[in-house]
């Protein structure tokens, strides 16, 4: 497992990707985990802002919120 140091870049402080990770994507959510942890998951799109995935299933949720109008794109 490679050991990587944080660094200061202006005014951020920075973790390095080794390249020996292989990652698929450029933006990443960060939290704190537990023990002191960083964690980096690889950022994905909010279905309920997503107007096709609205779209497809807005009958089926307007049936489970039992016949509810729907405003907008809320759910």
């Amino acid at each position: 497992m490679p050991i990587i140091k944080i660094r200061k870049v202006g005014t951020s402080e920075v973790l390095t990707v080794p390249k020996t990770i292989q990652h698929t994507t450029t933006e990443f959510e960060v939290f704190s985990g537990r023990n002191g942890s960083i964690v980096y998951t690889p950022k994905r799109a909010n279905p309920f802002h997503d107007e096709k995935f609205i779209k497809e299933h807005a009958t089926e949720l307007a049936e489970t919120l039992n016949n509810g109008d729907l405003l907008n794109d809320e759910f």
